[in-house]
């Protein structure tokens, strides 16, 4: 699980190397309302949500620093990622299954906060998916500014498993054609 998990940081990193700081904070109007920052800012804001949280024992998603330096500066990105990696690495099976609380806000009508139980093993699950559906948002800004991203980068981890057993059997299908 960490290595999912750190391998989606690396994703991370590779698009901020093929990045410029323009593109980065580029709002592609009116195709989108914020840039790859923001979107990578709001990824990055979730891992330290739960780093911050599980220390008190309460993760507040709602808790993220808009419009902060980590959207508008790669170097600031990668620099929270390493932390964020260096976190992750010193996970333990002990601290994976251990639970804390979630708060967060439910409603667009009003504010209505849950709180609810939960596990790091969790959390980290939900935010990877998370980081994927901005990744592939950050995919879309990318092709509207002819930047190339990895091929895997904005892929959920069932959708790949559905293209390779998709790929495997086309590949069957032509050898079998033969």
């Amino acid at each position: 699980m960490i290595g999912s998990q750190v391998n989606i940081l690396t994703q991370a990193k590779s698009y901020l190397s093929s990045a410029t700081s323009a593109q980065y904070t580029e709002v592609v109007a009116p195709l989108f309302m914020s840039s790859a920052g923001a979107h990578m800012r709001h990824i990055l804001d979730h891992y330290i949500a739960i780093m911050n949280g599980l220390e008190i024992g309460l993760v507040d998603y709602d808790k993220r620093s808009r419009g902060g330096s980590v959207e508008t500066d790669i170097d600031v990105a990668l620099q929270q990622i390493a932390k964020i990696e260096s976190f992750l690495l010193s996970l333990t099976d002990e601290l994976l299954a251990k639970s804390f609380l979630l708060s967060t806000e439910v409603s667009i009508e009003k504010k209505q906060v849950e709180t609810i139980p939960t596990t790091l093993a969790r959390e980290l699950i939900f935010v990877s998916s998370h980081a994927i559906h901005h990744f592939a948002m950050i995919e879309q800004i990318s092709k509207a500014q002819k930047i190339t991203t990895p091929k895997e980068f904005g892929i959920a981890p069932a959708t790949a498993t559905f293209l390779r057993s998709n790929s495997d059997s086309n590949a069957r299908k032509e050898k079998c054609a033969r």
